[in-house]
């Protein structure tokens, strides 16, 4: 699953980098993004979202559950260091990961507003013609 999270967040990661920036790409992501959201884009997107927030807030509760052992026992096991160390590598992850989501989000939605203002903007400058 490490791999899994580490790929999503590269992927994430560049998504934002095409959206920071006015290249050709940033259109065809643009229109890729306003896609996803018609339909049922925006249900599946929350059920995911959601189901991953499910898993974060497990693996949390498996850490804390882990530090409660440790701090009882008084002694360190190996076993609960290396489990641990997962666990935190991979609620880091999710969480990362989940604001990422939100960042691409609120670009995608800048995005479109500037290019509404931009629109009216021009269509307010152009002259009337004269009956």
């Amino acid at each position: 699953m490490i791999q899994l999270l580490f790929m999503l967040l590269i992927i994430q990661m560049a998504l934002i980098l095409i959206l920071s920036f006015a290249n050709p790409i940033r259109k065809l992501v643009v229109k890729g993004l306003d896609l996803s959201k018609q339909g049922r884009g925006p249900l599946v997107t929350k059920t995911v979202a959601a189901t991953m927030l499910v898993v974060f807030s497990s693996t949390v509760y498996t850490i804390t559950q882990i530090q409660k052992r440790l701090k009882d026992a008084g002694a360190v096991n190996p076993t609960d260091e290396v489990v641990m160390a997962h666990r935190l590598l991979e609620a880091s992850l999710l969480g990362f990961s989940l604001f990422l989501g939100l960042i691409i989000d609120r670009q995608h939605y800048y995005i479109r507003e500037i290019n509404l203002m931009r629109k009216n903007f021009e269509t307010a400058k152009k002259p009337k013609s004269q009956s």
